[in-house]
């Protein structure tokens, strides 16, 4: 099945809890014509995220969802759900979003990530940031990259959309390799919401198809 069917542009909420490098990346694109979404919410998990100075800065409309303020994880979706329902939010998009979430059932197939390695491999609980290229330098891997996916109910399970590799350099470090791998989810997290965007992407058990145009 086809993942949306929408009238362009594509609205979106982003999900933060850091930095927001993600969340920038994105408004730029979109400021550049590269993207044809609209930004309409972004959410963090806590006050302190310096991304929402990015939303700020694009007159974004943000809020905080506190999971210290939720008795379960469930209630902390429904929260961080409702709010994306309120905006007529169309897919949520995480952006270095550090939280587990439930997905809804009115949600399956419209909740993506960007993982910094190449699912199956350095995912899971606990792989996230520099973790992540500490332990692909670690393990001696000669490639990495960056893994776009659908969210499910388990760490860096769902179907995956796209990836794209990076060299591992003999020199490289974990700030190194961060960086390099970063260039590559600069390309390819607006190319899956352009994709999602024009209606190409189809979900079958495990495989994402990607339609010609």
């Amino acid at each position: 099945m086809s993942v949306l069917k929408h009238n362009p542009p594509l609205r979106i909420a982003v999900l933060i809890s850091g930095g927001g490098t993600t969340l920038r990346n994105l408004i730029e694109k979109v400021r550049a014509g590269l993207l044809d979404v609209e930004i309409v919410l972004v959410i963090s998990s806590t006050p302190k995220a310096g991304g929402l100075r990015f939303a700020q800065e694009a007159s974004i409309p943000s809020v905080v969802v506190d999971p210290n303020e939720s008795d379960s994880r469930d209630r902390f979706s429904e929260l961080i759900f409702d709010r994306c329902r309120q905006a007529r939010v169309q897919l949520v998009v995480l952006g270095g979003f550090l939280k587990q979430i439930a997905i809804p059932e009115g949600f399956a197939h419209r909740v993506v990530n960007i993982h910094p390695a190449l699912i199956p491999a350095f995912c899971g609980h606990g792989f996230y940031g520099h973790r992540v290229h500490e332990a692909v330098l670690a393990y001696g891997a000669k490639v990495s990259g960056c893994t776009v996916h659908f969210v499910d109910n388990e760490y860096d399970h769902g179907p995956v959309i796209l990836q794209k590799a990076v060299p591992v350099l003999e020199d490289d470090t974990p700030e190194t390799l961060a960086a390099r791998v970063f260039q590559a989810e600069c390309e390819a997290y607006p190319e899956v919401l352009r994709l999602i965007a024009a209606g190409r992407v189809r979900v079958e058990g495990r495989r994402v198809r990607i339609a010609p145009e």
